[in-house]
């Protein structure tokens, strides 16, 4: 099962380095990471997608936490939450083609961003499943480069989440000391 963090870090140099030799130590394979700058000053977010189970998950969120410059962390698997992926698509089109892809970025919702004599970019954001099918229908036409973002996600409603966070940050730490036991981590 894949589980999406949303990891607030100060916004200095070496910090992605550290979150993601973290995760290499413990041999999680990231799927995915995103990295921009948030609303605060100073701070930045990474959206990082891991599949591992749930114990892995505790796992990997309490040792987050134990990064010096890793201000806050949340687990946007186990709520409601908003996902996308941005993708820029090249594909091949001249003459009649040219207007059966329009028709199929039409129905995908998607747009054309640059238009030369044999080729269209196409610009499409949703769902990493709404992406993945849009390339499968182009790919007939000839997808000559493509290039994906990775996924970004929001929790879903109102209020900032750290106040949930702060309360499930101790209960997350204490679980995992308590399963890992003797072992090493």
């Amino acid at each position: 099962m894949t589980h999406t963090f949303a990891v607030y870090v100060d916004n200095k140099p070496g910090v992605l380095n550290r979150v993601a030799s973290l995760f290499r130590r413990r041999a999680f394979n990231i799927e995915s990471l995103t990295v921009g700058h948030t609303e605060q000053t100073g701070l930045s977010r990474m959206t990082v997608v891991v599949d591992t189970d749930d114990y892995g998950a505790r796992r990997l969120e309490a040792n987050l936490y134990k990064l010096v410059p890793v201000r806050r962390v949340e687990n946007l698997s186990s709520r409601p939450s908003i996902a996308r992926d941005l993708a820029l698509i090249k594909v091949t089109a001249a003459g009649d083609t040219r207007a059966q892809v329009m028709q199929l970025v039409d129905v995908y919702r998607a747009r054309v961003v640059d238009v030369s004599p044999e080729s269209l970019v196409i610009e499409a954001t949703g769902t990493e499943d709404k992406i993945d099918s849009l390339v499968e229908v182009l790919r007939p036409y000839g997808v000559s480069e493509m290039v994906r973002t990775g996924l970004v996600a929001m929790a879903r409603g109102a209020g900032s989440a750290a106040a949930a966070n702060v309360a499930r940050t101790s209960q997350v730490a204490a679980e995992v000391q308590d399963n890992l036991g003797s072992y090493s981590v």
